[in-house]
């Protein structure tokens, strides 16, 4: 199972700065306004090298800042081989809470070995960028995230790994979230951590392109000659326990555009075969209505095309997936997401997988606001709001060996970029 070890981090040492001007977040949601407002921060912000943008070859610019920012000692090695506890504090609900994981390097597995699991699909624009960016660099500059389970009574307590020793780095960042690092060097700990891990599956939670193209990066190096056990094998990975409590799903919500001869009501109309339809739901009902269903194990969402009110969709009978997605375990059957891509994108707007993965005729957000304004404001026709996945459909699609439709869940809080980084040299 996951073969797991621990490593000499890359971190930014006191000569860069503060780690609140100094880290980024993801790069897949960094904006290029955010990314200017990150770049004026520091001259060391790490999204110059996650995310490089300027210049002919921005590649290229990234592996020539690396290594200055190596040479310069803002950039350094930690002394000793560590697993790191890494814990992320922030504002849910009216409530405090956090979530913690474990950093260490994952051997790298084909998915079909049912070792490391995915659960979405993936685009190839992004894996090429990946791709591009490890060939300059030979470097992980964020952690694939990923969730792993538990047997009962047999937790790992992740958190107690690091209970005598200070953070290794600490910081609050632009939302409010506070984000602690601590590196665990003990021999003992490291060895009954790494034991811990090696009848476990990893189910990737955040960081799909991430894994492929590492994968996609060792057979590149693999075919010039690197040895099977080189640093290239490994990835850098943060590992949550999947029942923990701080972990949190928010859904990715569906803005659609550029449907011919569009018409809400014929849609309507046609979803009465398979849905049961309540018209005229005020705006600000949305969340009780989704949540009142989700709590009920029903699959339900909302859709929306402009004015005061919602019509709400909830499916009558799941056998019908049976139908339309004959291929599929049950567990993707019956995801709602699957459904609304099956039955009403695909089957009644045309909208084909193809479409879907260039993103020609389909926009996703997990903010309902921007499905309503972009509605109104005639950028989009209308709006699907979504409730969110549950973590044991993301397990048990992966446990099938599918892959969920893209943008299908949106994990909270998202893993900070620029606390640890992973050199692949040997």
């Amino acid at each position: 199972m996951a073969e797991i070890r621990p490593f000499r981090a890359l971190r930014f040492t006191d000569k860069a700065g503060r780690a609140e001007d100094l880290t980024c977040p993801p790069y897949d949601i960094i904006s290029e306004e955010q990314r200017q407002e990150l770049l004026a921060r520091s001259p060391y912000n790490i999204v110059r090298l996650e995310l490089p943008r300027d210049g002919d070859d921005p590649y290229r610019k990234a592996g020539e800042t690396l290594r200055e920012w190596l040479k310069n000692g803002v950039l350094k090695k930690d002394d000793r081989p560590a697993v790191y506890v890494y814990e992320i504090e922030f504002s849910l609900g009216g409530g405090r809470r956090s979530i913690a994981g474990l950093v260490a390097q994952v051997r790298l597995e084909e998915f079909e070995k049912g070792v490391v699991l995915p659960h979405e699909e993936t685009l190839s624009k992004a894996k090429t960028d990946r791709f591009n960016l490890m060939k300059a660099t030979n470097c992980n500059f964020s952690s694939v995230y990923s969730l792993y389970m538990d047997q009962p009574g047999k937790t790992l307590d992740i958190k107690a790994l690091a209970a005598d020793e200070r953070p290794a780095a600490e910081m609050t960042d632009w939302d409010g979230l506070t984000h602690r690092l601590w590196a665990v060097t003990d021999s003992r700990k490291i060895s009954a951590v790494c034991g811990h891990f090696a009848d476990k599956k990893l189910y990737i939670a955040d960081g799909h392109h991430r894994y492929e193209t590492a994968l996609n990066y060792r057979n590149y190096l693999r075919e010039k000659g690197a040895p099977a056990g080189a640093a290239s094998d490994y990835v850098m990975m943060v590992m949550v326990e999947m029942s923990h409590p701080g972990l949190v799903v928010f859904p990715t919500h569906r803005l659609v555009r550029g449907i011919k001869d569009f018409a809400p009501d014929r849609i309507i109309a046609e979803c009465e075969k398979y849905f049961e339809i309540t018209k005229g739901i005020e705006l600000s009902s949305i969340n009780q209505a989704l949540q009142s269903g989700y709590q009920a194990g029903r699959h339900t969402f909302a859709f929306y095309a402009g004015g005061g009110s919602f019509a709400q969709l909830t499916l009558r009978d799941t056998s019908v997936m049976e139908e339309f997605l004959p291929g599929l375990s049950p567990a993707s059957r019956s995801l709602d997401v699957a459904i609304l891509h099956s039955l009403v994108l695909e089957r009644l707007m045309g909208i084909d997988r193809e479409n879907m993965a260039n993103q020609r005729s389909l926009t996703y957000t997990r903010d309902v606001s921007q499905v309503l304004d972009g509605v109104n404001s005639g950028e989009y026709q209308c709006g699907f709001i979504l409730n969110p996945t549950r973590i044991t459909e993301i397990r048990d699609v992966a446990l099938a060996g599918e892959k969920m439709p893209q943008k299908s869940t949106y994990f909270y809080p998202k893993l900070i970029t620029g606390l640890t980084m992973n050199m692949l040299d040997d």
